[in-house]
């Protein structure tokens, strides 16, 4: 009879300790599976697939699963492994290897092992880019459709996000030689 109270005693401790902890998280894995769930098919098709995924349980594994153990990894060290990725890319100048994380990608030159980190700053809404230790910010949203970027002379210049602004700027760039210095 000793057990069951010990046990329901740890959990009751383990209960109270979790807001203390204040560990949310993303819940990735079960955003994950909601998401492949809407791109199947039609409503009636991902209405079928959700109430099977109900009753087998697969949303309350993967909501438990998160809860429990991959927020929480999530909370320590500050990366979820499910949304984590790892890829090998042959590029044109040598083999990369990009890890992608909640805030951007660390780029890896597989020949001579250089990295290169691109980061996205959600406050201030801009993308910066890391290397041999200096951080420059290269692009920064304005508004839905406008973005400041790197310009000629240190600058930044206002670009439309639509053909005619990228193709403006492609040739901007391409006229001062923009990034053979960088």
């Amino acid at each position: 009879m000793k057990k069951p109270k010990i046990t329901i005693a740890a959990v009751l401790a383990m209960a109270a300790l979790l807001p203390l902890e204040s560990c949310i998280g993303s819940f990735a894995l079960t955003k994950k599976i909601l998401t492949w769930n809407h791109q199947i098919g039609d409503k009636w098709v991902n209405e079928v697939v959700f109430v099977c995924f109900c009753i087998l349980p697969v949303y309350e594994v993967a909501a438990l699963a998160d809860a429990l153990v991959i927020n929480s990894i999530e909370f320590w060290n500050g990366e979820n492994p499910v949304t984590a990725q790892r890829r090998v890319v042959d590029g044109q100048t040598g083999r990369y290897l990009v890890e992608s994380d909640a805030t951007g990608y660390t780029i890896t030159n597989l020949g001579d092992h250089s990295v290169v980190r691109l980061t996205f700053d959600s406050m201030t809404r801009s993308w910066s880019v890391e290397h041999n230790g200096e951080q420059t910010v290269f692009m920064t949203f304005v508004d839905d459709t406008h973005v400041r970027v790197a310009a000629p002379g240190g600058g930044f210049t206002t670009v439309e996000l639509n053909e005619q602004g990228y193709t403006a700027y492609q040739q901007l760039a391409a006229q001062s030689d923009l990034w053979a210095s960088r």
